[in-house]
Parts: structure tokens; sequence; C-alpha cells
């Protein structure tokens, strides 16, 4: 049976399924501008309502095909920049993995629009459409975030919106609430064009388009509720890729020379930690003796205060993503492991099947690095210091975990090298901001080619540093210690919305089975 529905495609008018397919690659497309560098965040509504514009009406194994297009467009046109990393096949790859879970959220929304437009009224139909197709797009994305190897927890719509007056939404539910909002707007302007079109009334999702688009006052303050910190942080611009083959010491030389510019800030004899970025020493300074004598000298006699900084440690046969805090005259006193190495990069998950499959690929990638199992709180002083690694800020729980674990100021440190001149640096800086939003922290961003910022709660920035250049910066942060509402209800939310994507899914394929075996009766 399901075969002869998916050939039941073809039975659609050629021009009127290429115009559809047109529709949906174009959707997809456009939503890449949406994103940092070229930061149009409005593209993305026009994006998300032409993607579903092309699957209105139709069955679920077209819509499925229509949005397997579409959401190969829309990947393909946001992480261009992995191609940098390992060429176009990666690239490829992931985006094709993702458009399968995008086709099949786009069949059921079809399948789900065209129950809910049998049993519902006009007036209604605008409204509640919307909000139920706005779940499923939101489940989705936390699938995807989630599943397979930990999920890829980037090109959601809520990274899209960090310069946008929406923003402070993250304050009340993190990136889930946000990508909701953006979907829900999206489909409110669908729904009112289509209304119109047909001549029903469409005053009441313009009325609701109206109050989810009025600019909310910000929420979030950037007052200190526990004294105040003073970091800085230092951007080497050193090419420390994952294959780049520099020589050896040159990292963390390049950071030397960018911490002797902390020195000519005001701030300088006031510091109470320097942080260097992820990578930041190629030489391990627990394993070699001249790194930890250059990095011991610099911390007792130039900073003379602790250096968070990050290297690859390894113990036994295990090997690690490592950031170490270094204190003077004491040296090594805390560290943290990355939980969540990247999956085919920094390790390959069951290597024996992936390997026949790109044994070049999977070759190239012959040290896998272990997981961490110890939080990322940093003690320093009275202040505690919450650490994550690279794309670990993009991950929800993680940061989650850090605010409830206490941490008063979140250290993102990063390693863009891999990705060159691309829009990932800033598509990454746009996700950091709303993480101080939704927070409720201060986020120093420290990327070993930039570009590195500091943001407070608010969103607001403190200080930055172009791209691929070497500088520094000392910045006065806040120490805050309240709980968003984000903070409190972001799981909930999650399984709120995707028990109602369920339940929906359910309902609609319940009233399906219905009337089947009342046709055959």
């Amino acid at each position: 049976m399901a075969r002869v529905k998916f050939i039941s495609i073809l039975t659609y008018p050629v021009s009127n399924f290429i115009l559809r397919a047109l529709l949906a690659v174009g959707g997809g497309f456009i939503s890449g501008y949406a994103y940092p560098r070229e930061n149009l965040w409005w593209v993305i509504f026009i994006s998300v309502a032409s993607l579903f514009a092309a699957i209105k009406s139709m069955g679920f194994w077209s819509a499925t095909l229509l949005g397997f297009f579409g959401g190969l467009a829309f990947y393909l046109a946001q992480i261009e920049w992995l191609s940098l990393y390992l060429g176009w096949l990666p690239w490829v790859a992931l985006s094709t993995m993702q458009a399968i879970f995008f086709a099949i959220a786009m069949g059921l929304s079809a399948f789900v629009w065209r129950w809910l437009d049998l049993r519902i009224t006009s007036a209604s139909r605008t409204i509640w459409i919307p909000l139920a197709l706005a779940c499923i797009w939101t489940a989705r994305e936390w699938f995807s975030s989630h599943w397979p190897y930990g999920g890829f927890p980037w090109s959601r719509l809520a990274q899209s919106q960090s310069d946008s007056v929406l923003a402070t939404w993250v304050y009340y539910g993190g990136m889930p609430l946000l990508s909701f909002v953006v979907a829900f707007i999206s489909l409110l302007l669908l729904m009112a064009i289509l209304e119109r079109k047909r001549g029903g009334d469409s005053k009441r999702a313009i009325a609701f388009l109206i109050v989810v688009l009025i600019p909310l006052i910000p929420v979030t303050s950037a007052a200190a509720e526990k004294g105040s910190v003073v970091v800085g942080a230092v951007q080497g611009n050193a090419n420390a890729g994952l294959f780049a083959n520099p020589v050896p010491g040159s990292i963390l030389y390049k950071h030397l020379l960018g911490t002797k510019l902390l020195e000519r800030d005001p701030l300088f004899k006031d510091l109470d930690l320097v942080v260097w970025p992820e990578n930041a020493a190629d030489l391990n300074p627990l394993a070699n003796p001249v790194a930890k004598a250059v990095i011991t000298q610099l911390v007792d006699q130039t900073l003379k205060v602790p250096l968070l900084f990050g290297t690859i440690t390894e113990r036994g046969t295990n090997v690690f993503n490592s950031l170490l805090l270094w204190k003077p005259k004491t040296g090594l006193t805390d560290y943290y492991d990355k939980i969540r190495p990247i999956p085919f990069a920094e390790y390959v998950p069951d290597r024996n099947f992936w390997y026949p499959l790109a044994p070049d690929l999977i070759g190239l990638i012959s040290r896998g690095f272990s997981f961490g199992t110890r939080d990322g709180i940093f003690q320093v002083g009275s202040a505690k210091f919450g650490s994550l690694i690279c794309f670990e800020i993009a991950i929800d729980e993680l940061n989650r975990d850090l605010v409830l674990q206490g941490a008063e100021v979140i250290l993102a440190q990063s390693n863009n090298s891999d990705f060159g001149h691309s829009d990932e640096t800033f598509q990454q800086a746009a996700i950091v901001r709303l993480r101080a939003i939704e927070t409720g922290r201060p986020i120093v961003y420290d990327s070993t080619v930039g570009a590195s910022a500091v943001y407070l709660p608010d969103g607001s920035v403190v200080d930055s540093l172009d791209a691929f250049t070497r500088g520094a910066f000392i910045a006065k942060l806040p120490l805050r210690t309240t709980l968003t509402p984000a903070m409190i209800l972001d799981p909930w939310f999650d399984w709120i919305i995707n028990l109602i994507a369920v339940s929906l899914i359910a309902c609609s394929f319940g009233a399906w089975i219905g009337s089947r075996r009342g046709r055959k009766v």
C-alpha cells in the first residue's frame, strides 16, 4: 500500500509538482541569508512560510518528498562551512541526513494539516493550524538536536534571531520556545494569506501576529547580583585546526604574544582570571616540561592570576580535549574534559561500520577523543565559572547544567580554525548571544581565530575582536545567580511540545484509519 501511495506522487500534474518543488527548494535555500553573517533575520519567515506553502493540501508521501528537497536546500545553505573541513562529502552527507528528518516531519505536518483543515472552522483554522504545525517543527528540531550520536544542534530557527526583537523569547523558554515562535509567526503569515485568498477571515491571524511581533521589553538585567569579576581573554589568531600541521609550540607562542596585549589595558592590575581558547596550548604542559615552564612563568610572574586554557591531555589510553586551570605558585588545580566530542571530527562512532563506506575520510580521524565525566565548574576566588568547549555552547542541556550547578559567568572557549573565513564563527557567536539572554549570565566567547566577544545577560556586547587578528580584551563582568524562566522551564517545554506533536500525529493517523474502515463498511 505504501508503494502505491508513493507512486501516486507522480499522478499530480507535473507542472504543479515542479512549481511546488521549486518553492520548497527556494524556501530552503534563502534560509541561509537569515543567519549571520548575512543576518537578514526576517528572511526566515519567508523561508518557513514557503516550505509549508509547498506542502499545502499534499498527501504524506508527496509532502515528504517535497520536504526532502526543501530540507536539503535548507541545510546546504546554512552549513556550507563544513565543506572547508573535510571537503564536500561530509557537508552533503550531514545535510542529507538532516533532510531525511526534515522530510518526515514535513510529511507528518501535511498529514496533520489536512486532518485539521477538515475539522475546524475557518476562523479557528488560522490559529490552531499554525500552533499545531509549529509544535511539529519544534519537536523535529529537538529530535535532530539529540539523535544520532548526540544530534546536530545547529540550524535551528532560533539561531536566526540573535539580533531581532524576538531574541528576548529565549529568556522565557530558551532556544525551543524561540524556534516555536518563529515557526508560529511564519505560519500565521501563510494562513492569513491563504484565508484571504479563499475569502475567509484572516483578522484573527493578523491580531495574533501583531501581539507576537510587539518588541518585548528587555527583561534580563545586566546588573551584578553578587559583585563582579574581571576577566581577560586572548585571541591568538593561530591555525589550530584538527588537521593543521603547525610548528610544535607555535600555537602556544601566538597566545603568549596575544597575552602581552593585556598589559596595555587599564584593568590589567584588577584581573581575576585570564582565558585562552580551546587548543591554545598545542604542547601539553602536563607532558612537556618546556610548555610547563613557559606557562608557569607567565602565570607566576606576569599575570599573577589563574589562567584557564585549552590543550590535549592523555590519561592512560584515553585522549581528552581539555581545559586546564593553572594558578600562581600552584600549577594545575582543576580541569574539564569535553563531555560531548563531535562525532566524525573528534571521534568516529561505530568505526567498523562507517570505515568501509568512506575509508579515506574516516582514516583521517586516526585518534578519537574520550568523553569527559567532570563538570565544567571552576572556582576562582569567590566566583564560579562554567566552561563549555566549542560546539557545546549549542547544546541546551549543558548550558542549563552549568547554571544549575552554580555558574555565575559562562566561558565559551572555541577553536574555529578549521572553518576558515566562513560564516561558522559568526553563527556560533549568534548562539552565544542568545545563550547569554537565556541563561541570564555574562558569556566570554574566546576563539583561536575569532570573532571573540563578551556578551552581558541582556545580550549587549561589552567588547569584541575582529576575526583573524591577534588581540585581547579585559572586561568587568557582573556575577549573577538568579535563574531565568528558561533555566527552570526549558526541559518541561521540550517535553510538552513533543507530547503535543506526537498526540496530533496519533490523532490524525487514528482518524485516517477510522475513515478507511468506514469506507470499507
